[in-house]
């Protein structure tokens, strides 16, 4: 089946928006505007421990997300990251179909674009990039890209160029899983765990997914969404974008516009913390615009248990008080029942 994609429509000079991609009325952003004078939490790590949990603890329960900084994740390597992003999805588009997914055989990795379930539905502006990260043998490099622009000033074996592609990707592994380890042990304390707690709930072999997001320049963009509203089925999502504004997450019935702030890592919570926390941490809903003029990117990084792994409420959290608020299922189950809008 030949996909249409986004951005091949958006290169080929669209003028109008093809009717699959224009929301509902109370859905489109001209009508659902965010509010204004609201500022997301801005938290950084520089600071003494105990301030570092207590901002930690109430963007968590307040608002389910924060933009972290002074988090030692090298700008340079996250420079390098968005670099090989954006030339990917500069490659001519026969190159690009080479690495096309194919989600309805469950093969996730890759290049794809979300299509709709059924004709109610209706398509989002954004094509996307996917592969996971860690742990190595969940890794397949086949669907890693091998041939950016910037590497063919090197004269140099394919085996070296796709060394370099994986090579900041890999590094930027490696720092963003120390990011990690630390939020977790600052979001136990703040349940009033030890540091280890929620990090020994997900299971020996967390998974660590990136998804690269593109949402090219859209005729109508008062009319489409990139992304539609949602919460993310992962523990913690670590997320960094380009200079283009579109992120908007829900706080007290509004939208609320994240601008974009260098050098910081936008730090979502998902579902499987919430279920974890019994509901003192919250999920944050959310969703992306796109801009009539500019492309926005972003590289997602999704922190997932394995598929096995049984998650619930930690069972120091509960009593008579504060009964279970969520059923205990394996993360396997869980995916499928929100994949499937099988209620939990």
């Amino acid at each position: 089946m030949v996909v249409e994609r986004v951005q091949a429509l958006a290169q080929g000079g669209l003028q109008e928006l093809p009717d699959q991609f224009i929301r509902l009325a109370h859905e489109r952003p001209e009508n659902s505007r965010a509010i204004d004078g609201v500022t997301v939490p801005v938290i950084s790590l520089s600071q003494p421990h105990d301030v570092v949990v207590d901002e930690i603890t109430r963007a968590c329960s307040e608002w389910g997300f924060f933009l972290l900084m002074d988090h030692d994740v090298s700008p340079e390597v996250i420079r390098r990251l968005k670099e090989v992003g954006e030339e990917f999805f500069n490659l001519p588009q026969k190159e690009k179909e080479s690495y096309a997914n194919d989600p309805s055989s469950g093969r996730f990795d890759g290049y794809g674009t979300k299509m709709t379930r059924n004709l109610e539905e209706k398509v989002e502006w954004v094509d996307y990039f996917f592969h996971v990260m860690h742990p190595p043998r969940k890794v397949n490099y086949d669907f890693w890209p091998k041939n950016p622009p910037s590497y063919r000033v090197y004269t140099v074996t394919k085996r070296e160029e796709i060394a370099k592609r994986r090579e900041v990707t890999e590094e930027y592994n490696v720092e963003l899983r120390q990011v990690t380890n630390k939020l977790l042990e600052l979001l136990s304390e703040g349940l009033g765990l030890e540091g280890k707690a929620l990090r020994s709930c997900l299971g020996d072999e967390i998974e660590f997914e990136m998804k690269i997001n593109m949402y090219p320049p859209c005729p109508q963009p008062q009319l489409a969404l990139g992304v539609e509203p949602h919460t993310d089925m992962s523990a913690l999502t670590l997320l960094v974008p380009n200079d283009v504004p579109g992120l908007q997450v829900w706080k007290d019935g509004n939208w609320v516009t994240v601008n974009y702030l260098p050098n910081s890592l936008f730090i979502h919570v998902g579902d499987q913390v919430e279920v974890l926390s019994n509901g003192k941490y919250k999920s944050v809903l959310h969703r992306s615009l796109a801009s009539k003029e500019r492309t926005r990117m972003s590289w997602a990084v999704f922190v997932t248990p394995p598929h096995e792994a049984m998650i619930g409420p930690i069972p120091e959290l509960i009593n008579e008080e504060n009964p279970s608020k969520y059923s205990t299922k394996t993360y396997a189950e869980y995916r499928h029942r929100k994949f499937n809008k099988i209620p939990q």
